[in-house]
């Protein structure tokens, strides 16, 4: 039998130095209960997006709040304020021409027109009292405007002035106790002085006075025809990047959570958008108001009431034409310059321009030239060329040195027919007048509307966002 040997024992290894200690960073990780990374971010992004949502919502508010300001700055003072205080001093102009066509009236009549001298006296005074109203309503919407102010304190000083001197040419008129036509020469001088302070100072005066607010008008207007598209515009642009952002965080939650889009979120974004175009038509609407209140109300009222007042001054002429023969030809070419501010042909004379007014039917520039159409402005044409006829003869009787025809003439078909273009005048003035004040009203009224139900669209819209919001915040609790 064989035997088998058993090999040798390995050797033992040689002892080795001690394991080196195990430091923190060498442990590995163990995993901790916890929300991944991922899930942290989403309620941040969440609250990111919506206020960058609610900060454009608040822009679109704001910039339509600054806008309807403007807008309804701009209504305030051409149809509440400027407005009316031009309208107030254009009728003062008219108040103080006819005073003194009323004084020239009277001393034309002497003893031979008792109850005509009566009548005319009596509207002297009923002017006088309407001027009086018409300054003091001026000087009440001057404001603080300290030239103005001015100025219109310097109309009432030359006011007393000018009534001391008629009282006194009244006085000597009627203790000549003249008959109809011309006075004597003392009470000539005396009315001279007065239809000069008037023609010389307190018309120009009360001109300016309309020049300054009228200046105020234009300025505000110029502005708010600028503005207040401007502003429609970042509404509108404002407005879009409002809706955007709800589209942007509506398609974030959809995907996120994988739900279709939220009820209150788009019923936000479905207000917001009629906020939007409500509030976008709105100053587009307060646009065209106001620019229908200027050029369709504002400006024609303005042009008629001006052209009232001058056509009033030249039917004064007409007296004075008579009363003053030292001065006739001076008033006849003062007539003639005040018609052709009125109503404007080309002419060298006063013939002349009688025999254009007489042939033509259009072609008129001045004041009147381009508010003839439509009924109103065909009847104010025809009205003015009869007065223009009714001169025309009036003239020839004073030139022939019938005196009393004359003055006859001036007292009946003339003034008969001045009365009927200045009934015209003033058909076509409320006409103006109506249309000027409805589209105030309507600029305001749009305004208010969009005010009254604008706070309930911003408490809804963000009553909404936090409805779509809040639920989803919720989940990360």
């Amino acid at each position: 039998m064989t035997t088998v040997q058993a090999p040798p024992p390995s050797p033992l290894p040689p002892p080795s130095a001690p394991p080196a200690p195990v430091t923190p960073a060498q442990v590995p990780a163990v995993p901790t209960p916890g929300r991944p990374a991922t899930r942290r971010s989403v309620p941040r992004r969440i609250r990111v997006i919506t206020g960058v949502t609610v900060a454009a919502l608040a822009l679109m508010f704001g910039s339509l709040a600054i806008g309807s300001a403007a807008a309804r700055d701009g209504l305030r003072v051409i149809g509440r304020d400027a407005g009316p205080q031009v309208l107030a001093t254009a009728g003062l102009y008219f108040g103080l021409s006819d005073m003194d066509a009323q004084i020239a009236d009277a001393l034309l009549m002497g003893q031979q027109y008792g109850k005509e001298r009566q009548q005319a006296l009596a509207r002297y005074d009923q002017r006088r009292s309407e001027a009086n109203d018409a300054l003091m309503k001026a000087f009440e919407l001057s404001g603080d405007d300290a030239a103005e102010r001015k100025t219109v304190q310097s109309v009432l000083d030359g006011l007393g002035r000018y009534e001391r001197l008629v009282g006194q040419a009244l006085l000597l008129d009627s203790q000549a106790r003249h008959p109809a036509g011309a006075p004597s020469d003392k009470v000539v001088a005396v009315y001279r002085q007065a239809t000069d302070l008037m023609r010389l100072v307190l018309l120009p005066q009360a001109y300016n006075l309309t020049l300054e607010s009228g200046t105020i008008v234009r300025r505000t207007y110029d502005e708010k025809s600028v503005t207040v598209p401007a502003l429609r515009g970042v509404v509108i642009m404002t407005g879009l990047v409002a809706l955007a952002c709800l589209v942007w965080l509506q398609v974030y939650l959809a995907r996120r959570f994988r739900r279709v889009f939220g009820l209150a979120l788009l019923a936000a974004t479905l207000v917001t958008a009629l906020a939007l175009v409500a509030g976008a038509s709105v100053l587009a609407q307060d646009e065209r108001d106001l620019r229908a209140a200027k050029s369709q109300g504002f400006d024609p009222v303005l042009n008629v009431a001006r052209a009232r007042a001058i056509s009033n001054s030249m039917q004064g002429d007409q007296s004075r034409y008579v009363l003053d023969k030292v001065r006739a030809d001076t008033y006849e070419h003062t007539y003639l310059d005040k018609a052709m501010t009125v109503f404007y042909l080309p002419a060298g004379n006063l013939d002349a321009y009688h025999a254009k007014v007489a042939g033509t039917g259009g072609g008129y520039l001045g004041l009147m030239g381009n508010r003839l159409d439509g009924p109103d402005g065909e009847r104010v044409l025809a009205a003015y060329q009869a007065f223009q006829r009714a001169d025309t003869g009036f003239r020839s009787l004073a030139a022939s040195g019938r005196a009393d025809e004359a003055v006859a003439a001036r007292l009946g078909p003339v003034r008969q027919a001045f009365d009927a273009y200045d009934d015209a005048l003033v058909t076509l003035s409320r006409g103006h007048e109506l249309a000027f004040d409805r589209k105030i009203d309507s600029g305001e009224q749009a305004l208010d509307d969009l005010w009254r139900l604008a706070p309930f669209a911003i408490g809804g819209i963000a009553l909404l966002v936090l409805a779509g919001v809040w639920p989803r915040l919720k989940e990360y609790r």
